[in-house]
């Protein structure tokens, strides 16, 4: 099998990589030190059509296929992994209206998220609901023609700034999901600082206090929260970070290429030190092979193959501990510089250990591949209540 772009991605890739040098990288230091993502930045992403990169053009988006998608979050994450956390958030909304919302909320949200009119987050994690997200305790209790929604959300990513939150609830017993405009009477909204990595992602928490939701902002059927809303928009999350910590890795590789090929020790350029080779090649391998399944990830997805949900988790596995490897390579290989905020490999490696928890962590997909591996061979382990928890909420 031959793997090549096609002529159209590769001048996508070639826009996107201009952009992001041209626009982010000089840019993303700043934006971590001040934990803020400036809204021209945000403007300049939806004035190029970024923000409606996974919308079909029918809907107003800029309808890439999957592939396109990636290779803008590897560049977007190669320069600022807080600026791609939107792009991940915000298309995860977006997705699910696509594939779940009701004809009122495409006709009056999708348009508006394509076009960066709203910006729109993801709200499932809560103070003590996590990896184990079929036990969130917020709740919503029908009242009319409304629902009351009551509790907390936590770890928002652009909670600061959204204009519109998917947020997920108990009802009755069932899991559900909501829109929830940010100017919805009973939603306080709190913002999260000191992050270790990601700091200009705006995060934030979400008080919920006798938040009246009209019905029509109920997405998808009640029940069907978590095992088709929260599942798909999850899927798509993945596939965004696992390209993110490829872009993570290919910005180490890059500024260790510089450092080693500038800074002398012992009389001679790093570079030229057999152990400094040794770590530049295995960032070097390590990187492509987190591409390739990235790549794999993307074609079963455009060609809609199922196998693209246990190859996305693979993806996302593999790139997000590949990142925090090259990363702290990268810090080792430039030292005492590398622990210093003058060069950025120190933000990478801060940024890549949140990849290795977000939509879904390390251990997380583990439980998920292996699960896959056994009902791929035929053997079925013995599930406890807590696997059957964890599987269903990937």
């Amino acid at each position: 099998m031959k793997l090549e772009l096609t002529a159209k991605q590769k001048d996508a890739q070639s826009e996107f990589r201009a952009f992001v040098n041209e626009e982010i990288i000089p840019y993303a230091s700043q934006c971590d030190r001040e934990e803020h993502t400036p809204p021209q930045l945000i403007k300049k992403l939806a004035l190029r059509g970024f923000l409606g990169a996974a919308i079909p053009e029918k809907n107003g988006g800029s309808g890439m296929d999957a592939i396109a998608y990636g290779l803008l979050n590897e560049e977007i994450g190669r320069g600022c992994s807080s600026l791609r956390s939107l792009l991940t958030v915000h298309s995860m909304v977006a997705h699910v209206l696509c594939k779940w919302g009701s004809q009122y909320q495409k006709e009056h949200w999708i348009p508006k998220l394509a076009s960066g009119e709203a910006i729109a987050a993801f709200a499932l994690s809560e103070p003590n609901a996590g990896s184990d997200a079929k036990s969130v305790e917020t709740t919503a209790t029908p009242s009319g023609n409304f629902y009351i929604l009551n509790g907390k959300k936590k770890w928002i990513t652009y909670g600061q700034i959204a204009d519109l939150f998917l947020v997920f609830t108990q009802c009755e017993g069932k899991s559900t999901a909501f829109l929830v405009e940010k100017n919805r009477p009973g939603l306080s909204i709190k913002p999260i600082v000191g992050i270790l990595g990601t700091r200009a992602s705006m995060l934030a928490e979400l008080h919920l206090d006798n938040c009246q939701i009209p019905q029509e902002n109920l997405v998808c059927r009640q029940g069907f929260g978590f095992s088709h809303v929260a599942s798909s928009a999850l899927d798509r999350g993945r596939y965004s970070v696992a390209w993110g910590c490829v872009g993570i890795g290919q910005a180490c590789l890059e500024a260790c290429i510089q450092y080693t090929s500038q800074r002398q020790q012992f009389g001679v350029y790093l570079k030229e030190h057999q152990i400094i080779r040794q770590m530049i090649s295995d960032a070097i391998v390590n990187v492509k092979a987190a591409r390739l399944l990235c790549y794999q990830a993307g074609y079963l997805q455009e060609i809609g193959d199922p196998r693209s949900i246990s190859e996305t988790s693979i993806a996302k596995y593999f790139a997000s501990t590949m990142a925090v490897k090259v990363a702290s390579d990268a810090v080792q290989i430039h030292g005492g510089n590398g622990c210093s905020s003058d060069y950025p490999v120190e933000r990478y490696f801060r940024d890549a250990k949140i990849m290795e928890i977000i939509e879904g962590s390390t251990q997380i997909q583990q439980i998920t591949i292996a699960e896959s591996g056994y009902q791929e061979y035929g053997v079925l382990p013995e599930r406890n209540v807590t696997q059957q928890n964890l599987v269903a909420r990937i």
